[in-house]
């Protein structure tokens, strides 16, 4: 230089405006932003390029989260989660203090409501804002953590950690891990747990799940563990009208159509089974059942009909589940007290 010039600036200050001047057009996220900052400096001082910005397959993500019939409630908290985190980044950008990203989660409602879906999305949408290195989904229980000796428990806990590393380690029926009181090896599992999320905080999230008042009572009977999970999302039962959406999209995927008699001894069902308050009547995974029996039933009638001149099946044939199909899977629903 001439030294009549202004001092070069320091590789971070010509990378922050570099990235700020990319996020103010849009070309970037906040979060991608950090990224890029967090990433070394390439030779000529200016940001490491990333290499897409990441905003489109959040977008997708979220499509697929809208695509879920019902979980209004549930959706509106994802999308608080998302901007929580790039509100936290851009802010940290800035150089303005920034609340810690803890993220764990409780997720209460009963089975087929939706919890194992929504951990996976959010799962991916972590993955795209760099908050997880990997996003997926690490599904345990009881017997995945808990061994018969001491000592053992530890270790099968710490190796689904291990597995879970970059993702999320989602745990059903997580009050089951209390139930046997102190001297039950579960409590060994917590305490492993617990100390894993302080060891690996940028790179685990864990999700309990479990039946609401379950759930509940295993957060007051452990004061330690309620302190460290700040994001409860609790699931709803679907309604008989979010059911039946549920029976048409499966079908749909699998490209049946139901005829108009077989959709009313479906809603018939389903609306006895809710107004009688039977246990899971609002559950997903009934009326998947109810589906794909109905969707065997349908084959068995038409491989049994035995007319050898009736001809090959048309296409409508091999599409439309009648009222009967409807009707055996029930029956079957019902001895098999589903």
């Amino acid at each position: 230089m001439d030294g009549q010039g202004a001092a070069p600036r320091p590789d971070r200050d010509l990378r922050l405006d570099d990235v700020a001047c990319l996020i103010e057009q849009g070309k970037i996220t906040a979060a991608r932003g950090l990224l890029m900052l967090e990433a070394p400096a390439m030779d000529t001082g200016r940001a490491a390029v990333a290499p897409a910005d990441s905003s489109g397959e959040i977008d997708q993500v979220l499509q697929e989260l809208d695509s879920l019939i019902g979980l209004g409630k549930v959706k509106r908290l994802v999308r608080g989660i998302k901007a929580f985190i790039e509100v936290q980044r851009l802010r940290s950008l800035e150089h303005l203090a920034a609340e810690p990203l803890v993220l764990h989660m409780v997720f209460k409602g009963n089975p087929g409501t939706g919890k194992t879906t929504v951990a996976r999305i959010l799962g991916k949408v972590f993955k795209e804002m760099g908050v997880l290195q990997k996003g997926h989904l690490c599904e345990v229980e009881r017997a995945d953590l808990v061994g018969e000796y001491i000592g053992h428990t530890a270790q099968k806990t710490r190796d689904q950690i291990k597995r879970a590393l970059g993702g999320i380690l989602f745990i059903d029926e997580a009050y089951s891990l209390a139930r046997g009181g102190e001297k039950d090896f579960g409590k060994e599992a917590i305490d492993t747990l617990v100390k894993a999320m302080e060891d690996h905080k940028d790179d685990l999230v864990v999700i309990l799940a479990g039946y609401l008042r379950e759930m509940e009572y295993f957060l007051r009977t452990n004061p330690g563990l309620k302190s460290r999970f700040p994001i409860h999302i609790e699931f709803p039962d679907f309604t008989l009208e979010e059911l039946l959406k549920i029976a048409e999209m499966m079908l749909q995927k699998r490209e049946y159509v139901t005829a108009t008699e077989a959709a009313e001894a479906l809603a018939a069902h389903l609306r006895s089974r809710l107004e009688l308050g039977e246990e899971n009547a609002g559950n997903a995974r009934l009326v998947r059942n109810l589906i794909e029996r109905a969707v065997r039933l349908q084959a068995v009638r038409l491989t049994g009909r035995g007319a050898p001149d009736r001809g090959p099946f048309t296409r409508k044939d091999l599409m439309l589940i009648v009222r009967d199909d409807i009707l055996a899977a029930v029956a079957e629903d019902e001895e098999a007290g589903e």
